[in-house]
């Protein structure tokens, strides 16, 4: 079993879901638009590999604590479809197709959470999604996460929760990431891409000769 592993956010989009789904939500009312500053200087911290996710993960979900999860599924949806859509790559879904041919398992794997990455996954017709799990109790969301992060190790975790720890799982993957944050992914694969790459990532990339793919946007 082959896996080819895609990071989602300045990977697959040119963007942050993340980022765009709270911007969304101040859009619409749902979130009150002084989060927007404060957001932006944790995801400076983020390119700078100084993020705490959990930190992160509790300030962007507080507007979501009390709603109802299936609430939250339909507007992820409508966000994916009216948002997220246009920004997909074009040879991120060429290189999606080409593994499919393979016969390789499609994995869409992200730090940001499951409600933007699952639509996502099914959007581009991956056979899995790896992404932040968020808590619930009885339906209505806690504003929490659970479980092991999908960030910088725990993705690593991640994978092997889901497939196994055994050698196999790795010895024929593929990665495929933008940020150096996902260098312990990269290195755990056989076939390491860096895609778009930030100036960290670039710097490993070309020192263990990486491939380098530059995607862009259709005109």
């Amino acid at each position: 079993m082959a896996l080819a592993l895609f990071d989602l956010d300045e990977t697959l989009i040119a963007g942050d879901c993340a980022s765009l789904w709270l911007e969304y939500m101040v859009a619409q009312e749902l979130a009150p638009a002084t989060m927007v500053a404060e957001e932006q200087a944790l995801m400076s911290l983020y390119h700078q590999g100084k993020m705490d996710m959990h930190q992160y993960m509790a300030f962007t979900l507080q507007p979501l604590a009390g709603k109802s999860r299936s609430w939250l599924d339909g507007q992820c949806q409508h966000f994916a479809e009216q948002v997220l859509r246009e920004l997909i790559y074009p040879e991120g879904l060429a290189r999606i197709e080409w593994h499919r041919k393979q016969g390789d398992t499609l994995v869409l794997i992200s730090a940001s959470g499951e409600h933007l990455v699952a639509p996502m996954a099914r959007m581009l017709g991956m056979d899995h999604c790896v992404a932040i799990l968020l808590d619930e109790e009885q339906g209505m969301l806690t504003g929490q996460t659970r479980g092991t992060l999908s960030f910088r190790e725990g993705k690593v975790a991640r994978i092997n929760q889901l497939f196994g720890s055994e050698p196999h799982v790795w010895r024929e993957s593929h990665g495929y990431s933008d940020s150096h944050n996902d260098l312990p992914l990269l290195r755990a694969v056989a076939h390491p891409h860096a895609v778009n790459p930030a100036p960290g990532l670039r710097q490993v990339a070309e020192e263990l000769h990486w491939p380098i793919l530059h995607w862009q946007l259709a005109v």
